[in-house]
């Protein structure tokens, strides 16, 4: 007389360690999105009670507190300063230039940059971080 089993083998895949992995794998892409920003150069930048962000279309011109300009991270002199955004510029799309500059330079610095804008009828905005 054989014994028969009521029970069968039924095929299982464990998930549970599936949504520490998802976790990881997100926060982990999460840090790195933030960290990965290559138009940027550090320096401490005026202070604002409000901050809007966009998601223009833009070209980054820094100054560091030893006065040197970068256009997208290119060392550019202030005399050829004007010549070199009016040619990344493209006039077509709507393009505004951010300007990054720190907070203990003097206002003259930035009423320098400032009028290359006026002059040409660019759009400028100046970078502030949060209060």
């Amino acid at each position: 007389m054989s014994i028969k089993r009521k029970r069968r083998f039924h095929a299982e895949v464990a998930t549970s360690s599936l949504s520490d992995i998802m976790f990881f794998l997100l926060l982990f892409f999460l840090i790195i999105s933030t960290l990965a920003n290559p138009n940027v150069i550090k320096m401490t930048l005026p202070k604002a009670k409000s901050n809007e962000k966009t998601n223009k279309q833009y070209i980054s011109l820094s100054v560091t507190e030893d006065k040197k300009f970068y256009l997208d991270k290119q060392v550019v002199p202030f005399e050829e300063l004007e010549t070199t955004l009016l040619s990344k510029l493209d006039m077509e799309k709507d393009q505004t230039v951010i300007v990054r500059i720190p907070f203990n330079l003097q206002v003259q610095d930035l009423v320098d940059v400032l009028q290359i804008g006026v002059k040409n009828n660019l759009k400028f905005v100046i970078a502030t971080s949060p209060k």
